[in-house]
């Protein structure tokens, strides 16, 4: 507004020119009045003035005389010359006079529209430059825009989100007659925003999530709806589920991130060399500081998972006999007493070595089914949770194991919650079947595939079982030391976890990879699906093959 100023008090100083010029014209005026005359005109003009009375007077008279009247009549002459040639010559004074003042008052006038002029003419210059520069800046920000348009074309992938990009910030243009795409209303005079194909009021192109407006110089874009860098990337920017921080971009700028593929956890990478704990029964990655039960073995244990874990041998009796009963409902009854022994990972291991036979899951063994005579510890005795949730007083006891057929023991890896300890059992159980049915040299994409399948038909029952969710599974009753805590998933309906963790059981074994326990199984159930299972098994026998 600078400018317009400087107009504002041209006009001004205008106006006070003409007011002068008014004040000349009144002086010039008053120079013709009888006040202004000298003394020697002023007895001149009574001389003329009495002259002429008397002349009058004698009009009135007789004349006596002709040399009388005619002195008189040339004295009058002479008078009336002498007050035309006054007369003339005041003209001219006063003709000369106003000359004068009418060239001073245009030379004034003249340097008034002068100086009038060239205020105007800067005015004008500045308002040029302002313009010319408004234009300038203008044009920067449309190449900018473009530029930045043209970077989001690129086929680099987004930053945040694979489904979203960034647009450039909508910058300010001229406004016309428009109409505002967010209140509807028409566009006046003021600066607005063209984009995402329509024109806004700057107060009305506002974030979908915190509905203020997006004054930022760049926005995002997710679906039909702006947002803030900010709260973009609040909103779907990855978090870690471990850290709980946003997960950071690789070298490339892209998210990289790790996720389970059951429990859809979403980590940082680095966790993964941190030594960051995962439960060894349901593999997740629990929150920093989370509680885990650390098993002596350096097995760490979630509390969720600790909350249904059986962990010793008189423990898990009960449900070792609803394994029996499952296979005895499948027409598939166990006629030999086989014992059932839970145990500590290293005496796990120093079984499978000892045995000749068998087809053993790597890295993590969780089960045996034992053929051979060996003495093996034991846990008779759940333990308790010491300072640190660390296990102390456990008890144990060595077992001398005798072949009296064709199975010694069944041996299940303690410490794991009661849906994961009996599918390990009802798969054990199907090794047992196998041998003590006569189911020799077996492949070991068939004999494990075909465990996997009863391991799995098991879980299913449970799961969908109407049973399940309202009566209490009869495991056994609480130890006294384990506390209420570690036992409230066996005393009324499964919790919402445990039927979520039998569904991850369920996943691990449809899911594996390994050729014997994945592709075993998959074929195997294929096979039990078409035929049944009682044809599937006798099919075996004969071929020692799957039905295809």
């Amino acid at each position: 507004m600078g400018w317009l100023t400087k107009i504002l008090k041209g006009s001004s100083h205008r106006g006070q020119y003409h007011g002068r010029y008014g004040e000349e014209r009144i002086w010039d005026e008053a120079r013709n009045s009888v006040d202004e005359l000298t003394d020697i005109e002023r007895e001149q003009l009574d001389y003329v003035i009495a002259m002429s009375l008397a002349e009058e007077d004698l009009k009135g008279k007789k004349v006596i005389g002709d040399e009388p009247q005619s002195d008189e009549d040339e004295h009058l002459a002479r008078a009336q010359s002498d007050e035309d040639e006054h007369l003339t010559r005041a003209h001219s004074e006063e003709d000369e006079h106003l000359t004068r003042a009418h060239s001073e008052e245009d030379e004034h006038l003249t340097r008034a529209h002068s100086k009038e002029d060239e205020h105007l003419t800067n005015a004008h210059s500045e308002e040029d430059e302002n313009l010319t520069k408004a234009q300038l800046e203008e044009d920067e920000q449309i190449a900018m825009a473009i530029q930045e348009s043209l970077n989001v074309g690129s086929p680099s992938p987004p930053r945040y989100d694979s489904g979203n990009i960034f647009q450039p910030y909508p910058f300010f243009f001229p406004s016309g007659h428009r109409i505002c795409a967010g209140c509807n209303t028409e566009i006046g005079h003021g600066r607005y925003l063209s984009c995402m194909g329509g024109v806004w009021h700057p107060e009305c192109f506002r974030c979908h999530v915190c509905n203020l407006p997006i004054t930022d110089h760049e926005y995002s874009m997710s679906g039909d709806h702006p947002y803030h860098k900010s709260c973009y990337k609040e909103q779907h920017h990855p978090r870690c589920d471990v850290c709980k921080n946003f997960i950071p971009t690789n070298s490339a700028g892209l998210i990289e991130y790790r996720a389970h593929p059951f429990w859809q956890q979403k980590y940082c990478p680095s966790h993964e060399r941190d030594r960051t704990p995962r439960c060894c029964s349901c593999e997740r990655m629990e929150p920093r500081d989370t509680k885990y039960l650390l098993l002596d073995d350096g097995r760490k244990l979630c509390l969720e998972c600790l909350d249904s874990a059986i962990m010793d041998t008189h423990e898990c009796q009960p449900l070792y006999l609803e394994i029996q009963e499952y296979y005895e409902g499948l027409i598939m009854k166990v006629e030999q007493q086989i014992p059932m022994l839970l145990v500590e990972r290293q005496a796990l291991n120093e079984a499978i070595e000892g045995e000749k036979n068998g087809h053993h899951h790597l890295p993590e063994t969780r089960g045996l089914c034992l053929s051979e005579e060996q003495t093996v510890t034991t846990i008779l005795r759940r333990p308790k949770i010491g300072a640190g949730y660390r296990i102390i007083d456990m008890v144990t006891e060595p077992r001398k194991l005798i072949r009296r057929c064709e199975v010694t023991a069944i041996l299940v890896l303690y410490g794991l919650p009661r849906l994961l300890t009996g599918s390990i059992l009802a798969h054990e159980m199907m090794h047992a079947w196998l041998r003590l049915k006569g189911y020799h040299n077996l492949r070991p994409e068939v004999e494990e595939g075909i465990c996997q399948v009863l391991a799995h038909m098991w879980l299913e029952s449970e799961i969908l079982s109407p049973s399940a969710n309202d009566v209490a599974s009869s495991s056994s009753p609480a130890s006294s030391s384990a506390g209420p805590s570690l036992t409230s998933s066996k005393k009324g309906k499964r919790s919402n976890f445990e039927k979520k963790l039998g569904d991850f059981f369920i996943h691990q074994i449809e899911s594996d990879t390994s050729s014997a326990y994945g592709d075993g199984f998959r074929t195997g159930n294929r096979a039990v699906l078409k035929y049944g299972l009682r044809s599937t098994l006798e099919h075996i026998r004969l071929t020692g093959i799957f039905p295809v």
